[in-house]
């Protein structure tokens, strides 16, 4: 597959889910995370015409309100996505974290869709990026506020993403 370069995914995910979503992505070929934006995956799917599309991930904090300081730390490539069965991944545990098993909510009757991230990588110091400096896919600033779940930015020449 070929990288789509017209836009990259930027989205929340609270760490020690990409920490154990990460194995699962070596092991199992991709991770599942879950959203309540089925809209936008289903635009994205349409536009992405089956390629891949980078993906940066910043950590959430669940107890802490998003800030535009938080900092991009994540990279990987998005492969696709599926609608949730009753919030639940239709292959159930196997591509998502091990973490979400402790969070009732994660895994039954919340999600709409599970997004699929494949080659998670902790990017290095020098790659990271304040989700302050990345811009909308439309080339202008992001507003000047965290987002609210996935959303699509620019993507930024200063990192490498994954082959």
């Amino acid at each position: 597959m070929t990288l789509y370069s017209e836009f990259a995914i930027l989205a929340p995910v609270p760490q020690e889910h990409i920490t154990s979503g990460q194995d699962i992505a070596a092991k199992e070929g991709f991770v599942a995370f879950g959203s309540r934006k089925w809209e936008l995956f289903r635009k994205i799917d349409g536009q992405r015409e089956g390629k891949l599309v980078p993906v940066l991930i910043y950590p959430s904090h669940e107890d802490i309100t998003a800030k535009t300081n938080f900092v991009v730390s994540w990279v990987g490539l998005y492969i696709g996505s599926e609608k949730s069965n009753n919030g639940t991944h239709p292959q159930g545990m196997k591509h998502r974290p091990p973490t979400t098993a402790q969070y009732e909510s994660d895994n039954k009757g919340y999600w709409a869709v599970f997004w699929h991230v494949d080659k998670l990588l902790e990017l290095p110091a020098a790659q990271r990026l304040l989700i302050s400096d990345l811009q909308t896919v439309k080339n202008c600033c992001r507003k000047n506020a965290p987002p609210r779940g996935p959303e699509l930015v620019a993507i930024p020449s200063t990192i490498e993403f994954p082959e």
